[in-house]
């Protein structure tokens, strides 16, 4: 998405008619990859799809974003739930290093907070990222190329960790089927 403009985004997630949503597809396809048990968080999480599948889950979940409109939402649905979401602007506050088992990004880009993400997670953490590229076959995502992921860039953002699923299949092939407009990847932290 683009850059938060906090009362933007307050309207949008205020909108009774703005809807949950499903998790990003990094984490519907691979939660097999997940830890049984440990501490999680959702970054720049919106209404909490990604962090909902976490808690579900059984992981310790936080919930971060700057829309308060947002957070009141996602609130809603903690009950039962080791979900606590909270109104964080990430990149003025990005997560403390060795916090987090498990770090959910997605259709979120703010290229100075990749060194912050990868020493958030805990020895052997991984790290669950999808969000747009440059490389479309329509007009979804952020109008803005700087906030599009170039060809490869997902990979080098986060070169430190070790590789375990990526995705990124541009304009190859049939344009009617896979992923388009984004990449995805998940990665561990090896030490």
């Amino acid at each position: 998405m683009e850059p938060r403009d906090t009362d933007c985004w307050n309207d949008r997630y205020g909108d009774a008619g703005f809807t949950l949503g499903t998790a990003a597809e990094v984490l519907n396809e691979n939660q097999h990859l997940l830890p049984a048990h440990g501490c999680a968080l959702d970054l720049a999480c919106g209404l909490g799809a990604n962090a909902l599948v976490l808690a579900r889950r059984g992981l310790d979940t936080y919930a971060w974003d700057s829309a308060e409109a947002a957070i009141a939402r996602l609130q809603k649905l903690t009950a039962g739930l080791p979900l606590h979401p909270e109104v964080r602007d990430v990149v003025r506050h990005p997560p403390e290093p060795r916090r987090f088992d498990v770090i959910v990004a997605s259709h979120f880009l703010d290229r100075s907070l990749a060194p912050h993400l990868a020493a958030a997670l805990r020895p052997c953490g991984l790290l669950f990222y999808q969000t747009f590229t440059r490389a479309r076959v329509d007009a979804s995502g952020p109008r803005n190329p700087d906030f599009r992921l170039a060809n490869g860039e997902l990979l080098r953002l986060f070169g430190t960790l070790q590789l375990r699923v990526y995705r990124e299949e541009g304009l190859l092939g049939d344009l009617t089927q896979g992923l388009r407009n984004q990449a995805m990847l998940v990665a561990q932290r090896h030490d």
